[in-house]
């Protein structure tokens, strides 16, 4: 995701974060369509996929409202918006609209789904935006969001620094005032955003590929900047660590995981929509 508020989003945006999220995505493709079919994403539907960064969850959400669908995708993040566009045109698909901003702002429109991959963990008040969020649904509308659980991730044989990774990361976030934990709590969000019909599914994505094991050296790259300005590393220690952790996804015979990944979704009550707030607090993308 991008394009957070500064202050949270720890993670370094723009073209180098979507290549990054471009990795992660297509480690995450099969539980993101698996999540998308159960909570019941069909033909016809119009979706609004909140944080989209590169587009690459808008475009699983294009393939599967098929032709007769519409996708909005938005992020805050004007570059990761720019190169959405780019790669759906080269894809040929004309069911997708991509915009800057931020959830819930200035959006008088009402979606069938709504759709978050990697957002709230990323923010400082994630109940806000996600009633936000939920408020541009119509009356059954589906509320659908994946997010990490970062304690969850592991590797064998045991790493230093791949455990190094785990703590810093943890640490950079929650100083930063969001939460690297966030999955669990996905379900009692959704309820307290006003969403009933609750479901939950986890997964977690891990193996022997070196995409899903080159994503722990790649996200400590991206944050290196943020982890030396707030203490927790020498400038000198994150690039040891990030070569470490290149090293061992090399390794053919070394296993690492992505974090455990909770996916949760709800319906919007039937009847009288809730009022959207056009000042909803601003969003992050994957």
């Amino acid at each position: 995701m991008s394009g957070a508020d500064s202050s949270t989003y720890v993670i370094h945006g723009g073209a180098g974060g979507v290549d990054r999220l471009r990795i992660l995505a297509r480690a995450v493709r099969p539980s993101t369509r698996a999540v998308l079919a159960r909570a019941g994403v069909g033909a016809g539907m119009v979706c609004l996929d909140v944080g989209c960064g590169g587009g690459d969850s808008t475009v699983e959400l294009a393939r599967q409202v098929g032709p007769t669908g519409r996708v909005v995708g938005i992020d805050m993040d004007a570059t990761a918006i720019d190169l959405a566009r780019e790669a759906v045109a080269a894809q040929g698909l004309d069911n997708i609209e991509f915009r800057v901003g931020a959830a819930g702002e200035g959006m008088a429109e009402r979606f069938d789904v709504v759709y978050a991959r990697f957002l709230l963990t990323h923010l400082g008040d994630p109940l806000s935006v996600l009633r936000a969020i939920v408020a541009t649904l119509r009356p059954g509308g589906i509320a659908i969001v994946e997010d990490i659980d970062y304690r969850g991730m592991f590797c064998h044989p045991e790493n230093a620094a791949f455990q190094r990774h785990v703590e810093l990361y943890s640490a950079l976030v929650q100083r930063a005032g969001a939460d690297p934990m966030i999955g669990p709590r996905l379900p009692s969000l959704l309820r307290d955003a006003g969403c009933v019909e609750i479901a939950m599914h986890v997964v977690q994505p891990a193996g022997f590929d070196e995409e899903v094991k080159v994503m722990a050296a790649l996200t400590t790259e991206a944050t290196a900047d943020r982890v030396v300005a707030a203490g927790l590393a020498t400038r000198a220690e994150v690039e040891v660590l990030a070569r470490d952790l290149h090293a061992f996804a090399r390794d053919p015979f070394a296993v690492m995981s992505l974090p455990r990944i909770v996916q949760a979704w709800g319906r919007a009550p039937s009847g009288a929509p809730p009022e959207i707030n056009p000042t909803a607090a601003s969003t992050a993308s994957r």
